[in-house]
């Protein structure tokens, strides 16, 4: 007997609707399909003729770039430009020191607050390093043990010459007490020697002594004051 409640009720169906042919070409496929035998020969032999070709093909462009002008018989001219730019006038150095000793093996010091290495100069060997120097001092040992020391605000140092150049409140202290001023002076290192010809004043346990220059040698056992000179001795008791 038909349930009178239920019998106006719609019957649902329940179904799956299946993709048409165009929604078939919209949906993503993750297969893939391997390639034949034939195909991967092919791959193959075109990477081995890339490798092959690409490098001739450069080295012939290039050839035919160098020697285009004697093929085409005009004369031309390969030339490479330096970047420009500034060039460093001279090496900085901070805090530079040289160390040496002379034929008789007595040990030398020059040293320095800075200094950069000078470019060539006119009338200087090729090569001969020249040092210009701030602040630079010089340390010389003596035969018998004492010392002589200079210092100046600006120097310049030749190396393999030995000869240093001192230039601005120049002062030398010997050990003996004795000490001097001046402008410029010229010192040979090995030598222990010393000249100038800018006014002097030295003073020491002698006196005081003015002069127009002064020699020393003997590496400090001897000093002459040059020029006309102005001497002021004290008695010793």
């Amino acid at each position: 007997m038909a349930d009178p409640v239920n019998a106006n009720r719609p019957v649902r169906q329940d179904f799956a609707v299946l993709p048409t042919e165009r929604d078939r070409g919209l949906v993503p496929s993750r297969a893939r399909i391997a390639p034949s035998k034939r195909a991967l020969t092919r791959r193959r032999w075109m990477v081995r003729l890339a490798k092959l070709g690409l490098p001739l093909l450069a080295a012939g462009l290039f050839s035919l770039i160098l020697f285009w002008p004697d093929i085409d018989g005009r004369d031309a001219r390969l030339s490479f430009r330096r970047a420009t730019g500034p060039e460093p006038e001279a090496l900085q150095m901070l805090a530079p020191r040289y160390q040496g000793v002379d034929e008789v093996s007595r040990p030398y010091t020059v040293s320095a607050a800075g200094g950069r290495v000078a470019r060539g100069e006119e009338g200087r060997p090729e090569g001969q390093e020249i040092v210009v120097l701030d602040q630079p001092k010089a340390d010389i040992l003596l035969t018998d043990g004492g010392w002589v020391y200079l210092e100046s605000r600006d120097g310049r140092y030749d190396r393999a010459g030995a000869l240093l150049d001192l230039e601005g409140d120049v002062t030398v202290f010997h050990d003996n007490g004795m000490m001097f001023r001046t402008q410029r002076a010229a010192v040979r290192v090995t030598e222990g020697a010393a000249s100038g010809q800018s006014r002097t004043r030295a003073q020491g346990p002698f006196g005081t002594i003015h002069s127009e220059g002064f020699e020393m040698t003997d590496r400090g056992a001897v000093v002459i004051f040059t020029g006309r000179a102005h001497a002021v001795l004290e008695a010793r008791e």
